[in-house]
């Protein structure tokens, strides 16, 4: 694609229109309720902008992925190095996931954002626990029975793996293959300027959102868990620092200030959608901008937004050690052993769409003999903590991706130094 991109033109805007969407959310709680603004502006203008713009980017995310994935897949024609690549991102994956999750049970261990803190459980008695699968479903779920089924479901792991066995096909066809393999790339190449037109408008999307969002949760509700929040907060920069930071210095010598720099246009979309699926068509135009080959991003990013929950894996483990010092349970070494492995794997199976994280939060509470009850007492302040984990979870993804393209010589340096 010629000319700049639309996130880098829309930089401004994304940020404009998230201080402007809190100001505004602020402003029509303070509005007295019989101005109608819940009917006619909250839930009827607001409502329409934010979730139309939420909808717009989940029309093309199963194709973009499915047919990213393959163009990225087939592309690389050598399966050794596919395997390679393979191997070095789910590696780095695996580490910036579990060094998440140990990070985040020191950090509530050390400031105890349960303890002291006076809640009323008996709303728990009234709430009802997600279903809880266990390891084994988990897995079993991955696998596509139908894949057409699974892309008519947006379940987007399976469509992951349905495209992954079809890209290493065509792949391996070589010649015969061709012309498939360029009617996909024409595909690739529509989805991602049907994606430049919707990030057009990104900055309306994101006001309506962060409004709706203000409005609806307000300051109040956050006072009696302000403390696991902050928690939260400084795992999660801790992690972007220490395992993200120390990833891009050591494993690829790139420059951290403008790679951090352009990951700015991409927050604003994370942060307003707490969505990483809906993030990714920003996060491949971010990995393209600095350089990164195609094959790589394609195959890299849809994986990562699938599998790679490292922000996830911090606010179920601060949540976990909060939940047992809320109700006086004392965590032994085996039930934090016990979250840490726990939380690997339920943010594995986390899709990445809003609110689906508290599904498997409950998972986690139950293997390390948890109230799983206790999630109601998190459950209100969801979305603000959504909003933050989807954030450090792209950013993981794209670090990976510009790690492993480092690394394979597959990132155009020059690129990347004029961002």
């Amino acid at each position: 694609m010629k000319g700049k991109s639309i996130l880098k033109n829309s930089t401004l805007l994304l940020v404009l229109g998230l201080i402007f969407g809190i100001i505004f959310g602020f402003i029509m709680k303070a509005v007295p309720s019989h101005f109608y603004i819940d009917d006619i502006v909250m839930n009827g203008i607001m409502r329409f902008l934010g979730t139309g713009f939420i909808n717009l980017i989940k029309m093309t995310v199963i194709p973009l992925v499915f047919v990213s994935l393959i163009c990225g897949i087939s592309s690389f024609g050598d399966t050794k190095k596919l395997g390679i690549i393979g191997l070095k991102t789910i590696l780095l994956f695996l580490f910036s996931t579990i060094g998440a999750i140990i990070i985040s049970i020191i950090c509530a261990s050390i400031f105890k954002p349960g303890i002291g803190l006076n809640f009323d459980f008996s709303s728990t008695s009234t709430y009802t626990p997600p279903e809880v699968k266990n390891i084994v479903d988990i897995f079993l779920d991955i696998i596509p029975i139908n894949p057409v089924k699974s892309m008519s479901k947006g379940n987007l792991l399976q469509v992951l793996v349905f495209a992954v066995f079809f890209g290493i096909s065509i792949g391996t066809l070589g010649e015969k293959a061709k012309q498939l393999i360029n009617i996909f790339e024409v595909i690739n190449d529509c989805m991602m300027k049907i994606v430049s037109m919707i990030m057009s408008i990104a900055p309306i999307g994101v006001f309506a959102l962060i409004s709706i969002t203000v409005y609806s949760t307000g300051l109040d509700s956050l006072i009696g868990i302000l403390k696991m929040i902050l928690v939260v907060a400084l795992a999660l920069i801790i992690h972007t620092i220490l395992i993200y930071g120390g990833m891009l210095k050591i494993g690829s010598k790139l420059s951290l200030v403008k790679f951090f720099k352009k990951y700015s246009r991409v927050a604003g979309v994370t942060f307003s959608t707490a969505s990483s699926n809906a993030a990714l068509p920003a996060s491949m135009e971010m990995m393209r901008d600095i350089g990164v080959e195609h094959s790589v991003y394609q195959f890299v990013l849809p994986i990562g937004a699938t599998v790679n929950m490292a922000g996830t894996a911090i606010v179920q483990g601060v949540t976990a050690v909060f939940i047992s010092q809320a109700y006086g349970i004392e965590l032994s070494f085996q039930s934090m052993v016990t979250i840490v492995i726990s939380a690997v794997l339920a943010s594995i199976g986390t899709a990445g769409v809003p609110g689906v994280g508290m599904i498997m939060m409950a998972m986690v509470l139950e293997s390390a003999g948890l109230p799983v009850q206790g999630i109601a007492l998190v459950i209100g302040v969801d979305r603000i903590l959504d909003m933050m984990r989807t954030t450090v979870n792209v950013l993981g993804d794209c670090v990976c991706c510009a790690v492993v393209a480092k690394s394979e010589k597959m990132i155009e340096l020059e690129k990347y130094n004029e961002v």
